[in-house]
């Protein structure tokens, strides 16, 4: 299959690495001196799992450059599908498939602005990973996998194609009957990386001190709360499965909004948390935890923009 990975982060870099050692030609899409490395040495995927450094490999800065993919993995920030999607657009085939695996819960309408809907899938993917150096993503926690489904709900051909791709490269997937749900789980989940940011703990730390505790255990029934309102299918034993895994995960595990708050680059914040309050707003939900670390990021979230001061 032809495949573009748009975004080699640890997201794009580890499955699209999974994808190219199994036969598939594809092209990744990185910038600067990342993409200088991985042209120079390759990409080198460094994992629990067993590591991987594939050679050769296709990459560019430019979209265009890509030739009607036959599957397009959409692994940018979610803040960035805007401005990639007319790119995207341009590079698809009658029959190609547009993947998001965005965290959120808005990148597969905000694609669907631009690009016909018949292409989008819904999608999402849970692993730990992140660049460690120019040409080197590292993969450190959580099996990865990549969940995926029709927005309609719908079992389709191209479902089973997906299924077939992922199991010859060695991918753990799930194809799902209600994707939207599947996208929400995993929106509850993420949501506590900005209050890793702001009380600047790791999830170890977050959950072992009572009182930041309980701000997690607050805001997670917030979010399901807003997610009822919208008529989203998850039942309420979801929030307490939901504490079981973080109580689970690595003590020092923490997410790329957090580092990315942390290390005052632009973060996710406005697609996380700042999603939870305008939903909350439009379904009248009280939302008072999520309000809170969203004003709290917000003044470093401006300064990261050069939007803050003169």
């Amino acid at each position: 299959m032809k495949i573009a990975v748009i975004g080699t982060g640890g997201v794009g870099g580890y499955f699209g690495a999974k994808l190219a050692q199994a036969d598939n030609e594809v092209t990744f899409i990185a910038r600067g001196a990342h993409l200088e490395a991985i042209r120079e040495n390759g990409l080198l995927v460094k994992s629990v799992y067993g590591d991987m450094h594939i050679t050769n490999v296709n990459a560019t800065d430019k979209i265009t450059d890509i030739n009607k993919a036959d599957l397009v993995l959409v692994a940018v920030k979610a803040w960035q599908i805007k401005e990639i999607r007319e790119e995207i657009n341009h590079i698809l085939h009658s029959n190609s498939i547009v993947l998001p695996l965005q965290n959120g819960v808005l990148a597969a309408d905000e694609l669907a602005e631009v690009i016909p809907a018949k292409h989008i899938m819904g999608g999402l993917c849970r692993i730990f990973s992140l660049i460690e150096a120019p040409g080197v993503v590292n993969h450190v926690g959580f099996k990865p996998e990549i969940v995926f489904g029709e927005r309609n709900g719908s079992l389709s051909t191209r479902m089973g194609k997906l299924t077939q791709l992922f199991e010859h490269a060695g991918v753990a997937h799930k194809a799902s009957r209600d994707i939207e749900a599947d996208v929400w789980k995993k929106f509850i989940f993420i949501c506590t990386s900005a209050l890793l940011a702001v009380t600047k703990t790791t999830y170890g730390e977050l959950r072992e001190l009572n009182e930041t505790r309980q701000m997690m255990i607050a805001l997670l029934n917030e979010i399901y709360a807003v997610s009822q309102k919208k008529g989203v299918n998850i039942k309420p034993n979801f929030i307490d499965k939901t504490i079981e895994v973080i109580d689970s995960v690595a003590y020092d595990s923490t997410s790329s909004l957090t580092r990315d708050v942390w290390e005052g680059k632009p973060s996710e914040i406005d697609y996380q948390n700042g999603t939870v309050v305008k939903l909350a707003e439009q379904y009248g939900v009280d939302v008072p935890v999520n309000r809170f670390i969203c004003n709290c990021i917000l003044p470093m979230e401006l300064k990261a923009r050069g939007k803050f001061g003169g």
